[in-house]
């Protein structure tokens, strides 16, 4: 079978229509006319310096050092949606196969596909005028972006106009954020398949079945009537899931809030030492809250925005894991995924802190 035949049949039963979703992404995002600007010819040579600078602070902090130099690469909107577009593809093959399959002799399938791909679309298009930096562990390893860490050039210029940020200083304080990420999941050598297979679980939990979608439904405007919000406990991914299933979800919630706040705490805490302004830049960022594209698309599907705040509990935990036993005793969450904190352990740190002691 030659590889047209085979994308044409896939495309056939996909239940999402992403060339549409990528042309409504670039209509939504738009154009940022600073983005080709004289002031973008500094940018590329500004953040290839400044990630370096970064990945030294942040293994100097953490004690993470990722195996190789990451390589920094300052992209447009559309090429930030269409690298997106990608990886969500890999990431929602688990769903988008079962329910294709499901949706293949259906009549309404094209307009299915054409209202989820608008819908995608709607959403990258959105976070593409808002996402600053992003480490994209899911690129493949053979490919041209592995191992790059995405600027969003036109987006980095407009903030730094509109509140006068120093160019350099901003630029370093989004490097640390983004040289985090990329450390959580290259010098931890297990975090990223545990990652991966963790999302798959919950993904591949999803029943396609209309009946059961149905119930789940059903149930939701009950929770509804009765004055809660059915997606506080786990998003769309936990109306569909078993109670069984359910605990790959509290794992992922669990990982991701941890991975998030971590974040956040080396960027602020390096950032005051290391980047001038810091303080105010947090500032103007805490209600704006940097999207991260496919991770604020997969926080979204499973309910973490809702429930979890995955900054804030995350960003907790780490702070009282500090106080009690010191800047390195987050250490331990390292050492394998047995040893990551609970959702119980994450709003508990005391008790994480008894059990790894």
């Amino acid at each position: 079978m030659t590889t047209r035949t085979a994308d044409t049949e896939r495309a056939a039963v996909d239940p999402l229509d992403w060339a549409l979703a990528e042309r409504v992404a670039r209509r939504v995002g738009g154009r940022d006319p600073l983005g080709s600007s004289y002031l973008a010819e500094s940018l590329r040579d500004d953040f290839m310096a400044v990630t370096g600078e970064a990945e030294d602070l942040v293994a100097a902090h953490t004690g993470l050092r990722a195996p190789s130099p990451a390589r920094a690469q300052v992209v447009d909107r559309a090429s930030w949606i269409s690298a997106n577009v990608q990886s969500m593809q890999r990431l929602l093959e688990p769903l988008t196969e079962r329910v294709g399959q499901r949706m293949a002799g259906s009549a309404i399938a094209p307009i299915g596909r054409r209202i989820a791909g608008t819908e995608t679309g709607v959403l990258l298009g959105y976070l593409a005028q808002r996402v600053l930096g992003q480490y994209d562990l899911l690129v493949l390893d053979d490919d041209d972006a592995a191992d790059a860490v995405y600027y969003v050039g036109g987006n980095v210029l407009a903030l730094e106009k509109r509140y006068a940020f120093r160019p350099r200083d901003f630029r370093l304080w989004i490097a640390i954020h983004e040289c985090t990420h990329r450390a959580q999941f290259t010098a931890v050598s297990w975090m990223k398949p545990y990652y991966l297979s963790l999302v798959h679980a919950t993904l591949s939990s999803i029943d396609p079945d209309p009946k059961r979608i149905v119930q789940a439904l059903a149930r939701a405007a009950d929770e509804l009537r009765s004055g809660r919000n059915p997606l506080d406990d786990g998003g769309l991914v936990a109306l569909l899931a078993s109670e069984e299933q359910r605990g790959a979800l509290a794992r992922v919630q669990a990982l991701m809030s941890l991975l998030e706040g971590h974040g956040n705490s080396v960027m602020n805490r390096v950032g005051r030492e290391y980047v001038a302004g810091q303080a105010r830049m947090a500032r103007v960022l805490h209600s704006r809250r940097q999207a991260h594209g496919l991770t604020a698309f997969l926080h979204k599907l499973i309910g973490l925005d809702s429930k979890m705040r995955q900054y804030e509990v995350g960003e907790a935990f780490i702070a009282a894991v500090e106080r009690e036993a010191g800047p390195r005793a987050i250490d331990a969450a390292w050492r394998g995924p047995e040893w990551l904190p609970t959702l119980e352990e994450l709003d508990e740190p005391e008790r994480w802190l008894a059990r790894v002691a």
